[in-house]
Formats: C-alpha cells, structure tokens, sequence
C-alpha cells in the first residue's frame, strides 16, 4: 500500500490531484489512505479499536526518511509556496479524529448503563493507544530527528507539530486517567497487563542513538519504597545506542532517563496542608543507575517485582512541572551537552553523537 505523505509536499496539487477536504464532517475519516485507522463509528455506537497493522502505514522521519531535494531553480517565476495551514491540513484532520475517538471513550463511558460494554471499551483501550503511535512516530520524529528536514521553516514546523504531540499526549492521559478512576483500568506499574503508561514518540539525536518517549499516566514510585524516597516518576526516556557497523561484537545498549519530582515537604515531616504549596514537588530529570538484581541471575529477576535503582539527577528544573515537549527539549539539550556539564554514560560522548548527526 502506498504510504501517504503527510507534510513534505510543498507545491500544489497536479491534474487529477484531490486537495486535503478543508473540514472534517463529523464522523467521516480524516485521512483516507490512512487504513490504519479505525473506521469511526456511527452516532449511538461504541468505539471499536479494532487492531490494525501499524507498521509502515506513516514515514517514520528519523534518521532514514529523505529530506525533500531542494528544487532546481529554473526559468519564470519560483512556485507559490502553500500556507502553513494548507501544509499542516492533513496532520491536523487526523489528530482531530482521534481526539473525536478519545471522546467517544470517554462519551460511552459517562452515559452508557451497559456495564459489559463499558468493560468491552477498557479492553480496547490499550489498542486505542497503539493506533495512536504511528501518528506519534510521524510528529516527534519529523520535529527532532537529525537532520532536519524542513530548512528555513524548521523552527516554525517543529513547533507546530510538537504542540501537536503534546496536545494529543495530554488528552489521552486523561481518558486512561477517567477509566481507572472507574476501575476499568489498571495503573499500577509492577502489573503486566496494566496501562502505567503509553507511547508517544521516538526520533533521532545521531544516526546511532535513538530516543523513545513514554509518558505516565499517574506519577509512579521511582523505586520500589527504596530510596530515593518520596520521588516520582512522570516521563521516561530510552535511549537506545546501536553499534556502528565497525563495532564488532557490540550490542545495542538501552539507558533510561525520567522526568521526577521529589515530594519536598514529605522530608521535613510536615503533612501537606501545613506547607507551602509551591515547594512541595521539585522536578527534575535523571538517569537511571541499576542496583540489581544480577544481570546473570535470573531468577533474581523473576522473583523481582520491580528492579531497584540510583538516581543521577541530571538537570534541576524547579517546582513547576514542565510541559511534555519542554522536558523533552531539555533532555536533548542534556544528552548534546548543551545543558551543563552533565554528560550520559557514553564512551564517544555527546560532542561525538553531534559530529555523526551534523
């Protein structure tokens, strides 16, 4: 099937060529090459998250999605360039639609009396989530990844589809939010079948380093009532290194990093009520430093609920939360070096993973 290309085409459309609609008529598709979507439902129906094979379905822009080639110039006039929201058009109608989703979930689970079906939605809820990641895989790897693709309206296209992300993260942390709050969901960490958290993107800071976004839906105990104590988790990042292909015998490494806050006024021993509001949670980002169990012990690892760790605070960020794409501009600024002496546990270092990405 031919993969839709969402946002690099910058001159109109040819003969025979159909504009992106302007306005999406409520309950029709946005995207209609976009199969991977689920067809929404008519009104009084419930929505069906039926699972759709995801992989491929969206230019995953990262370090392998081309760059469109600069036009040659040539004689007459240069094309119009497209506004940006004739641009942005198709990227928008689809996040409309699963916002349109998000609020039939939430629709059906407010005003149906049908337990069996509110029960039938929480089931189809983390397939809802995985539908959403393609989507996700497009935003965040188009804005970020190395190198850009969009010159002179990077930092304008960037931002726009970062909003876009966040907007679409924050939405559907609420909706698993509302359905554990009915006992629908599960969101305890140590749970398998559990929704602690979600998906929401992965880009590249080098051709051997790649970043995965996973954001918590309630904030998660660091570690195991184990210290750290009173810190919590919000974000988590993997960044996963993979050998260069003269890296003989190397494997590809996965190192963690989060966004926490630190309950302040839990180390003072005053209850929440008699301290000041505004420096209770002190956020920061860090590292994860495993303590065990052995790594060639496995039934230390079976027999472990959840893995005890250090926290190699990285960066102090204050005691208002920042916003989901905020935190994760800091933490590339953390891994490029940008953002003081901090460094990962690399032995190239971030300065390398520049020159290779550059």
């Amino acid at each position: 099937m031919a993969t839709e290309q969402w946002f690099v085409e910058t001159l109109p459309p040819g003969p025979g060529e159909t504009p992106p609609p302007d306005h999406l008529e409520p309950g029709a598709q946005p995207c209609r090459d976009c199969s991977w979507s689920a067809s929404p439902g008519g009104p009084g129906d419930p929505p069906e998250a039926e699972q759709e094979d995801v992989q491929g379905q969206l230019p995953e822009a990262s370090t392998a999605t081309p760059s469109p080639e600069p036009l040659a110039p040539g004689p007459g006039p240069a094309p119009p360039r497209l506004p940006l929201d004739t641009m942005f058009s198709p990227i928008t109608e689809q996040l409309r639609y699963l916002l349109k989703k998000a609020d039939d979930f939430q629709s059906f689970l407010l005003y149906s009396r049908d337990q069996v079906q509110k029960e039938q939605l929480a089931k189809a809820m983390p397939t809802f989530l995985q539908m959403c990641e393609p989507y996700f895989l497009y935003l965040e790897a188009a804005a970020r990844s190395v190198p850009p693709i969009y010159g002179a309206l990077q930092e304008l296209v960037r931002k726009g589809l970062l909003e876009i992300s966040q907007q679409l993260t924050l939405r559907l942390e609420q909706l698993v939010l509302m359905y554990a709050s009915f006992g629908f969901v599960d969101l305890e960490e140590t749970d398998p079948l559990s929704i602690s958290c979600f998906f929401c993107g992965r880009f590249s800071i080098s051709p051997s380093h790649e970043v995965s976004i996973f954001r918590y839906c309630a904030p998660a105990a660091y570690t195991a009532s184990r210290f750290p104590r009173y810190l919590y988790k919000k974000m988590r990042w993997n960044l996963e290194t993979t050998p260069e292909p003269s890296g003989r015998g190397q494997d590809s490494h996965v190192d963690y990093y989060f966004l926490c806050y630190r309950d302040t006024w839990e180390d003072t021993g005053k209850s929440p009520a008699n301290s000041c509001p505004q420096i209770q949670k002190l956020w920061s980002i860090g590292r994860w430093v495993p303590l065990g169990p052995d790594e060639d012990d496995l039934y230390s690892w079976i027999l472990c609920p959840q893995p005890p760790g250090d926290y190699q605070q990285l960066l102090t960020i204050g005691f208002e939360e920042p916003s989901h794409m905020l935190a994760t501009d800091l933490l590339v600024q953390i891994l490029t070096g940008q953002a003081g002496p901090s460094r990962p546990p690399s032995t190239a270092g971030p300065a390398a993973w520049a020159a290779q990405g550059s």
